[in-house]
């Protein structure tokens, strides 16, 4: 674990991407939140949701951290070195599980939280703060899967550009094939189904009961994709040549 920290720690690109994630997240949600006309002393629609719209575009960067903690020893030939100095493939994925959800959660929280309460700030909500809460929190769990899922993928990819358009399809296909689906049952099946549109909804804080899923029940399928795909890493790892 100690080696995992120190090749993400001393990457070039770990400085970039995490500041890319709280700039990302935090600009996205501040930009629209400034374009959003609100003269009531309580603004209408879900503000608080509003002002996290910037982890839409910071998931894409989290994804991006992750690939590297994995991918870019794929592309540099370093992954042989580190299953000679590791043989236990499977404690190697779990260190690297460990690593980049050790740097997501801290930056994810800062960025999510200075977003949501510039949100309340600018937009003024009649939200509870249990909903607020759960909504800031479960977006940094959220992301914190993104990022996992992504190391899952790229585990089995084994090429980073490639594993980020896998990453990236997977969060941003449901929606567009919603979007075309004919059929309401249809498109509400999809929402429910994708890592995006069902993690998403732990965003909301009002209007619950017209959302497709559950705001914890959506988290819960984001979490199933990224065990998914961390188990199919552990077999391919196991199974493969490296």
């Amino acid at each position: 674990m100690r080696a995992e920290w120190t090749k993400l720690r001393t990457a070039t690109e770990t400085v970039w991407l995490v500041v890319g994630i709280v700039a990302a997240t935090v600009g996205v949600g501040l930009v629209v939140v400034l374009n959003v006309a609100c003269s009531a002393e309580v603004c209408a629609g879900d503000p608080t949701k509003t002002g996290l719209t910037g982890v839409q575009l910071g998931q894409a960067v989290v994804a991006i951290l992750a690939v590297l903690a994995v991918g870019g020893e794929y592309s540099t030939g370093m992954i042989h070195g580190t299953l000679a100095a590791m043989p236990r493939r499977t404690g190697v994925l779990a260190a690297k599980a460990v690593v980049v959800t050790a740097v997501t959660v801290p930056v994810a929280t800062v960025a999510v939280a200075v977003a949501a309460l510039a949100g309340r700030h600018f937009l003024p909500a009649d939200a509870s703060w249990p909903s607020v809460l759960r909504a800031t929190g479960g977006s940094v769990l959220y992301l914190t899967l993104i990022g996992l899922l992504a190391l899952g993928v790229a585990t089995v990819v084994r090429n980073a550009a490639s594993a980020v358009g896998v990453v990236l399809a997977l969060l941003f296909l449901f929606p567009i094939l919603a979007a075309a689906a004919p059929d309401p049952a249809w498109e509400r099946h999809l929402l429910q189904a994708g890592p995006m549109t069902a993690g998403l909804a732990v965003q909301a804080t009002t209007g619950l009961d017209t959302l497709p899923i559950g705001p914890w029940a959506g988290l819960a399928v984001t979490a199933a994709w990224a065990v998914g795909a961390l188990l199919v890493a552990v077999i391919t790892l196991e199974v493969r040549d490296a």
